[in-house]
């Protein structure tokens, strides 16, 4: 939970939905628990779900970041060799919830676990061809600032701080710091490179020892 964290539920969705698209208005919602703390997600019909961040923040910053996910999301789809979301629709803020929100393609599957499929080879395979295909994908020349997944490691330096400053008791947190220090002084290893920029479980779905989607 956070302090700014905004209350969304079923009947608001609903709500919204019949108002902004009123074509799905006859689409049953239901609410989809996760461990994520930074959207609340919600199934449309059998086709769609619909993504509502929970912090409050700037609407008007929050729209474009959210159109720029969505193109984000139609670049990834295109040389992913699995599938993956897209976006049909940016919702509005309404007198029911203060910030825009998105609907996007459902994917089904099951979300990945840490340990569930920690000895599958096919897993692995999958991911390897996901990585290798989105390394392939052009850049059209634009480089990555980072935010924490990416980019010169020297530009996370404060970041990195603020790391090592919460995990003091539970790491090591000198030897990390000699770590972290040897790493921000290595030359680039190359031309910067599509990545997905949070492949962590949460964000996987997989179906037996497939991962059909991320």
């Amino acid at each position: 939970m956070h302090h700014d964290q905004i209350a969304i539920d079923v009947p608001t969705v609903q709500s919204l939905i019949r108002q902004q698209f009123p074509h799905l208005m006859r689409e049953p919602v239901s609410y989809l628990p996760s461990t994520g703390t930074v959207n609340a997600i919600f199934r449309v019909g059998d086709l769609l779900a619909a993504r509502f961040p929970l912090r409050r923040t700037d609407p008007d910053e929050l729209a474009e970041s959210l159109r720029a996910e969505a193109g984000a999301m139609s670049e990834l789809a295109g040389p992913s060799p699995v599938p993956t979301p897209t976006c049909v629709g940016l919702g509005r803020r309404g007198d029911s919830y203060p910030l825009p929100w998105t609907l996007q393609t459902w994917i089904p599957g099951s979300v990945a676990t840490p340990s569930g499929l920690a000895g599958s080879i096919r897993f692995a395979d999958d991911l390897v061809r996901l990585i290798l295909a989105l390394r392939k994908t052009d850049r059209h020349g634009r480089t990555f600032s980072g935010g924490g997944r990416g980019g010169d490691l020297p530009d996370h330096d404060g970041w990195m701080e603020h790391c090592f400053e919460k995990s003091e008791g539970l790491l090591d947190v000198a030897r990390l710091r000699l770590m972290w220090g040897s790493f921000r002084e290595l030359p680039a290893g190359g031309e910067d490179v599509m990545s997905h920029g949070d492949l962590i479980p949460a964000n996987l779905l997989v179906d037996g020892e497939r991962r059909p989607a991320a």
